[in-house]
C-alpha cells in the first residue's frame, strides 16, 4: 500500500511539473507521458483540483483578451493563451470537422492563415492595425482533431511598420510559418 501511494504521489508531482512546463497538454498526452490510463489522469487532476484543458485555456484567455488593443476577442481566430502586447503572443486552435476538407479531413489552409494573421495583428500595441504583406509556408497537412499552437513574435519595428513571424505547431512539429508585414494606422484615418 505504501509503495502504491508513493507511486501515486510521484506521478501527481510529475503531472503538475508537466502542466507547468506545457499547460496545453491534454489528458491523452499526459496518459502517454506518464504511462497510465486517461481515467487515472482525470482522477489525479480532480484530486489536485486541476481543471481540464478547456477550462485551463478559458481561465488564461479571459485575462489576456482584455489586453487586446487592435481587435476584440471575437475577431481573433483561436483562443489567446498568452499575450505580451508589443512583443509576442500565443493562441491555440483545435481543428474541428467543419474546418476540414470532407474527403481528406485535412484542415483548409485559410484557417491556419487566419489564426496566424489575427495573432500577428493582435500583438501590436495600437488601436488600428492592417496587414500589408504576408509570406507563408505550409509545412505539413493538419488533420481533424489536432490542436494548432501558434506563436507570434515581433522581429522588426520601423516607425509604423512591424515584421511579425508566426510559427504554428502541432505537438512538436512545425506545420506553418508566416511572416507578416503589418502597419499601424493613425487615429485620424480610423472611422469613429
Amino acid at each position: 500500500m505504501a509503495r502504491e501511494s508513493l507511486g501515486k504521489i510521484e506521478r501527481q508531482r510529475q503531472l503538475v511539473c508537466y502542466l507547468e512546463k506545457d499547460p496545453f497538454l491534454t489528458d491523452v498526452d499526459l496518459s502517454e507521458i506518464l504511462k497510465v490510463s486517461i481515467q487515472t489522469i482525470r482522477l489525479d487532476r480532480l484530486e489536485l483540483k486541476i481543471p481540464e484543458l478547456r477550462e485551463r485555456l478559458k481561465n488564461v484567455a479571459r485575462g489576456k483578451v482584455q489586453q487586446l488593443k487592435s481587435m476584440t476577442g471575437g475577431e481573433l481566430v483561436g483562443e489567446l493563451v498568452d499575450l505580451k502586447v508589443g512583443t509576442s503572443g500565443i493562441s491555440i486552435l483545435p481543428v474541428t470537422q467543419e474546418m476540414t476538407l470532407r474527403k481528406t479531413k485535412i484542415v483548409r489552409g485559410h484557417h491556419l492563415f487566419a489564426q496566424a494573421n489575427s495573432l500577428a495583428v493582435a500583438i501590436i500595441d495600437a488601436e488600428a492595425v492592417v496587414t500589408g504583406l504576408a509570406r507563408v509556408s505550409f509545412k505539413r497537412p493538419v488533420y481533424c482533431g489536432e490542436k494548432i499552437l501558434a506563436k507570434a513574435v515581433i522581429k522588426i519595428k520601423k516607425g509604423n511598420k512591424y515584421m511579425v513571424k508566426v510559427t504554428s505547431h502541432v505537438k512538436d512539429e512545425i506545420v506553418f510559418i508566416g511572416r507578416f508585414l503589418v502597419f499601424t494606422l493613425p487615429e485620424e484615418v480610423v472611422p469613429q
